[in-house]
């Protein structure tokens, strides 16, 4: 066996066993395990998909290797993958079992967006509304901040314009259905609010009982948070039916995916029309319950840790990396990911999916615990696993 298939079999077969799993265990679709997967890491296949490709008893039998190698439990093959072998069936036909619900329609008139933040992310979203037509408005702590919005998106605008992807006309449009505010009040007639503030519960918990008193009755009250449960957020309301997770992905204009995270107590109708509005602003929505990780970080990072756990025992970085891209075409390896969304965000992220999860498997490398202790988070600070 080459190097390389080794490397897959180490990094990729645990990935696709926990993706099985996530499926399984009815917490998401294949069409949605596999959507979230290309659309929010680039891949050019879903993990299911893949399962397909290999072969669902192959899939079982390497992993069984893998187990009986490790005795990791998250390496012993799912229950799933014996009973798909035994039929004779693939994800394909689950899939397509599955199939044939009607497009989402909206149970909300929605005409008017609100976005809290005026960070990278809220940047985004604020430019994704309006470039849909929405009219928005968006609150912020200082007016710099405000003009900090309107910078990021009139740039944004005109590297498209000097592409050739859109006129002056057009941006000169929406940009006059830009609204800045520094009072949340200003949000008090919207239809939806999408928060994309700081990652931090109790931030967050002062804005929701801010946004429950101040915004009008049978608006959304939208959440764009990646790690935090969106069901304490609810709880903070007095309207939790109208709490909803909505994942943008950074860069939000860019990206094509949005989870679309539902609590026990979000409506159908509330959950219906996030998942029309996602649609309608030209976006892959993919829907899940409120759990650490969603599910992307939830089957993304798993994988990274794994990866920085091989490395620890003495593999190179590069080899891996080089490997990773190779046998499994995705468009980075995991150390180039690691260094471009953040050593300190994959730690926070890893360490919360440990939490929820209690597995074993999931404790965050020591490696990763290093690097950001020396303040080597990545493409950020220069310097991660690689040096830029």
């Amino acid at each position: 066996m080459t190097s390389s298939e080794q490397i897959f079999n180490t990094l990729v077969l645990p990935y696709l066993n926990h993706a099985v799993r996530t499926y399984e265990s009815g917490y998401a679709s294949v069409t949605d395990i596999d959507a979230a997967m290309r659309f929010g890491c680039g891949y050019p296949k879903g993990p299911l998909t893949v399962v397909d490709e290999i072969g669902v008893a192959q899939v079982r039998d390497l992993l069984a290797e893998r187990y009986a190698e490790t005795g990791d439990h998250l390496h012993q093959p799912a229950d799933l993958l014996e009973k798909l072998a035994a039929e004779g069936r693939t994800f394909a036909d689950e899939a397509a079992a599955a199939a044939g619900g009607a497009a989402p329609e909206f149970k909300h008139e929605i005409a008017k967006v609100g976005v809290v933040g005026t960070g990278t992310m809220a940047s985004g979203i604020v430019q994704v509304f309006a470039q849909a037509g929405y009219d928005v408005v968006y609150v912020g702590r200082s007016q710099e901040k405000l003009d900090g919005v309107v910078g990021y998106i009139t740039k944004n605008l005109d590297r498209a314009i000097a592409k050739g992807k859109g006129t002056e006309e057009g941006k000169a449009e929406l940009l006059g259905r830009l609204t800045g505010a520094t009072t949340r009040e200003a949000l008090a007639d919207v239809d939806i609010v999408v928060e994309a503030i700081a990652e931090d519960l109790e931030l967050k918990l002062e804005l929701f009982r801010d946004l429950d008193r101040i915004v009008k009755q049978g608006a959304i009250l939208a959440t764009t948070t990646s790690s935090l449960p969106i069901t304490k957020l609810g709880e903070a309301t007095a309207r939790p039916g109208d709490v909803i997770g909505m994942h943008f992905f950074n860069p939000a204009p860019v990206m094509k995916l949005v989870e679309v995270i539902t609590t026990p107590a979000t409506s159908a109708e509330v959950d219906e029309t996030t998942r029309a509005l996602t649609a309608k602003v030209g976006k892959v929505g993919v829907s899940a319950g409120d759990r650490s990780g969603f599910i992307v970080n939830l089957l993304l990072f798993p994988y990274l840790n794994d990866a920085v756990k091989l490395a620890e025992g003495g593999e190179e970085l590069a080899t891996i990396d080089a490997a990773i891209k190779e046998t499994a075409g995705f468009p980075m390896g995991p150390f180039e990911l690691l260094d471009v969304v953040g050593n300190d965000v994959s730690l926070a992220i890893q360490k919360e999916l440990f939490g929820e999860f209690g597995e074993p498997g999931f404790a965050p490398a020591a490696t990763l615990e290093a690097k950001v202790a020396e303040g080597k988070l990545g493409r950020k600070t220069g310097e991660g696993f690689h040096t830029y």
